[in-house]
């Protein structure tokens, strides 16, 4: 396994874990500040897992995606 897939796949475990956390606050007793705040990370965080599962997968493939253009730094 490269570098690269394993810190991929201890970034995904370590969102999983903040995941869980935002979703005990949803299935806890109604907060209504608590609640909004963690729904929204909620949302964040499965975003960035999504994204770590495509970066892992092209990992195990081989993709290396598109090359990024300089942005004029």
């Amino acid at each position: 396994m490269t570098d690269r897939l394993e810190t991929l796949q201890k970034a995904r475990a370590r969102m999983l874990e903040d995941r869980d956390a935002y979703a005990k606050v949803l299935a806890a007793p109604f907060d209504r500040d608590k609640a909004e705040r963690s729904r929204i990370r909620f949302v964040e965080t499965q975003s960035l897992i999504d994204a770590l599962d495509r970066a892992i997968a092209g990992e195990k493939t081989g993709e290396r995606g598109p090359p990024v253009a300089a942005a004029g730094f």
